[in-house]
C-alpha cells in the first residue's frame, strides 16, 4: 500500500497552492474545498487537504485517467465529490504503444528530477527523451546522477550529461546520504513541487526516502539492480505525492524504459537549441539537414561546431515525433485526427 506523507505544515500554500490557482476561482466556487491529488489508481483517487488525506468521489462523467498526481481540484465539502479540476501550470505526460490518449504522469510540477546512475543505465539518447518531455511540459529539468560514490570518475558522467542541453543543471549524489541530498534543497523549498522520473533501480525511491526522512514503516520500497546490465526491478508501481524536508513536495513515479515522443515540437527545439537556431539560415525552409545544398546545420557539422551524433539523434527524435503526432484532417467542422506519415 502506498504511504502518503503530507508536509509538516498543512496549509494550502504548503501543498503548492498559489495565486495562479486562486485566480481561477469564480465567486460561486469559493465555498468549495481546494485539494491536491495525491494518488491515482484504477478505481480511486485520493487528495491532500489542510485537514488530511481524503478519498475523493468522482462525478458520473469523469474517469480516474482524467486526473494526474499533483492536480488541483475543487471538492464539495459535504460529499467529497470533485466538481472541477483547475487548469494546470505544467503537465508531464507520455504516449504509450497502442493507446489513443496520452498517459498523465504528473501535474503542476516546478522541477523534474531526471534520475540516472553512474553505470550502464547512463544513456544520453534516453536522457534526451526525458529532457524533451520536461521542456514540453513547462517544467525545469535537472539531471541527478546517483551512485556517484561507486565510480572512480563521476565527473565524466556529469560533463556528458551537462552537454545534453544548454543551461542544464546536473547534480551528482549518493541517494542514501542526507548531506548529498541537501544539494537539492533549493528545488524543494516551501510550496515547491518536484517529480522524480527515470529507469527502475537508479535510486528514485531511495532518494525520496532520504528527502522525506521516511522511517522503515513509511519508506517507499527499494530494490537492487542486476550487475551485468544495471537494470532494476519495478518497486514503485504507482505515482504518489509526498512531503519532503524543506517544506516542498515530491511525486514519485514508476520506472520507465519505454518513452515514445509525440507532440513535443517545442520541447525538441529547446533540447536541440543549437540546431533550431541554425535552421533559419538554411537555403530551404523545409530543410531536413541531411543532404540539401546550402544547409547551415551540415556546414556546422563540417566545421566541427556541431556533433554529428547529436544531429543524428535530433533527426531520429524529430522523425518519431512527426510520425507519432496526430494531425487534423478532413473538412472544417468534421476533422479527425490521424497519425503523420514517414517521409520517403
Amino acid at each position: 500500500m502506498t504511504q502518503i506523507s503530507a508536509p509538516s505544515s498543512t496549509s494550502l500554500a504548503a501543498l503548492g497552492w498559489s495565486k495562479t490557482f486562486e485566480a481561477q476561482l469564480t465567486p460561486e466556487q469559493t465555498a468549495l474545498a481546494p485539494m491536491r491529488i495525491a494518488t491515482v489508481h484504477r478505481s480511486r483517487v485520493t487528495a491532500l487537504s489542510p485537514s488530511g488525506t481524503v478519498k475523493l468521489n468522482l462525478p458520473a462523467h469523469a474517469n480516474t485517467t482524467d486526473f494526474a498526481v499533483g492536480d488541483w481540484v475543487l471538492v464539495d465539502r459535504e460529499t467529497d465529490t470533485v466538481t472541477r479540476r483547475l487548469e494546470r501550470s505544467s503537465l508531464l505526460r507520455r504516449r504509450t504503444e497502442g493507446t489513443r490518449a496520452p498517459q498523465l504522469i504528473a501535474a503542476n510540477i516546478d522541477t523534474l528530477f531526471i534520475v540516472t546512475s553512474c553505470n550502464a543505465d547512463f544513456n544520453p539518447a534516453r536522457l534526451e527523451r526525458y529532457l524533451a518531455h520536461a521542456n514540453e511540459a513547462g517544467t525545469t529539468p535537472v539531471i541527478l546522477l546517483t551512485k556517484a560514490d561507486m565510480v572512480a570518475d563521476a565527473a565524466s558522467y556529469q560533463s556528458r550529461a551537462a552537454a545534453l542541453q544548454r543551461g542544464l543543471e546536473v547534480v551528482t549524489l549518493n541517494a542514501k546520504d542526507t548531506e548529498s541530498a541537501a544539494a537539492l534543497a533549493r528545488w524543494c523549498g516551501p510550496g515547491q513541487t518536484v517529480a522524480l522520473v527515470g529507469s527502475s533501480g537508479v535510486g528514485k525511491s531511495t532518494l525520496l526516502n532520504t528527502l522525506a526522512a521516511k522511517d522503515d514503516a513509511t519508506a517507499q520500497p527499494t530494490s537492487g539492480i542486476r550487475e551485468d546490465d544495471a537494470k532494476g526491478r519495478h518497486t514503485t508501481t504507482s505515482r504518489s505525492l509526498h512531503g519532503v524536508k524543506g517544506g516542498g513536495l515530491a511525486i514519485d513515479t514508476p520506472g520507465m524504459r519505454s518513452l515514445h515522443v509525440s507532440d513535443i515540437g517545442v520541447g525538441l527545439d529547446k533540447l536541440f537549441s543549437e540546431i533550431a537556431e541554425l535552421a533559419p539560415e538554411c537555403r530551404f525552409r523545409d530543410c531536413t539537414h541531411a543532404h540539401e545544398p546550402g544547409c547551415a546545420v551540415q556546414a556546422a557539422v563540417a566545421a566541427g561546431a556541431l556533433d554529428p551524433d547529436r544531429l543524428e539523434r535530433w533527426r531520429k527524435l524529430s522523425e518519431e515525433n512527426r510520425v507519432n503526432t496526430p494531425v487534423a484532417t478532413g473538412p472544417r467542422g468534421n476533422k479527425i485526427m490521424k497519425k503523420g506519415r514517414t517521409k520517403r
